[in-house]
């Protein structure tokens, strides 16, 4: 089991990054709260991972800090949630968003994310209320990325499009992508911020 991994940050496509370890790249999938909080290209990172092996593939997931990585390994415990949905779920919301929709149990919190319908949001805060008493709300430890300096239009277009395929890749149907992404008044922002603002657009 690969646990956790310090490198350079080699390159950011979100949700995917390649971690450069010793000349060794690990290609990564990471959810957007992650993304948000990583350092620029070429800057060393240190990220808790989880591997999941399968017959077709190998696939490595990584976290800024290793409880939201131990909150993903609540999550795909539970049944019928496979990692993609986990990663849609705490890119959509903070883990300590996730653990107050748990404690009030709070459906419309959930009903927003890509593949989680009512039925499934009401399984899934009866099943995460069981093992709730471990997860006490706690400040966050790390800032967002502020917000970057002025970009050239070509820049742009393409945080632009970065930001749609992060959001397809969560779940979200081409069109919702598309029209959160262009509803964003502010298009000097970099594909991380984007994400962030349409994710809670869409929320």
């Amino acid at each position: 089991m690969i646990g956790r991994l310090r490198g350079t940050l080699a390159e950011k496509q979100p949700p995917h990054l390649i971690l450069d370890v010793n000349g060794l790249g690990y290609e990564l999938e990471v959810p957007m709260t992650t993304l948000y909080r990583l350092p620029s290209v070429g800057e060393p990172i240190t990220l808790h991972t989880h591997l999941v092996v399968r017959e077709d593939a190998q696939l490595l997931y990584g976290f800024i800090g290793k409880r939201d990585r131990d909150f993903f390994r609540e999550l795909i415990r539970l049944n019928g949630v496979g990692p993609k949905l986990a990663l849609a779920l705490m890119s959509s919301l903070e883990v300590d968003e996730l653990v107050r929709a748990v404690s009030a149990q709070d459906t419309s919190a959930l009903t927003k994310v890509p593949g989680v319908g009512k039925k499934t949001a009401e399984r899934l805060l009866v099943e995460l209320k069981d093992r709730f008493k471990a997860w006490e709300v706690a400040p966050s430890m790390f800032a967002l990325v502020p917000n970057q300096p002025d970009m050239p239009a070509g820049q742009v277009a393409s945080a632009e499009s970065d930001a749609v395929s992060a959001l397809i890749s969560l779940g979200y149907k081409p069109q919702e992508a598309s029209k959160a992404v262009s509803a964003i008044k502010d298009k000097n922002l970099s594909s991380e911020d984007m994400i962030r603002r349409a994710l809670k657009g869409m929320i």
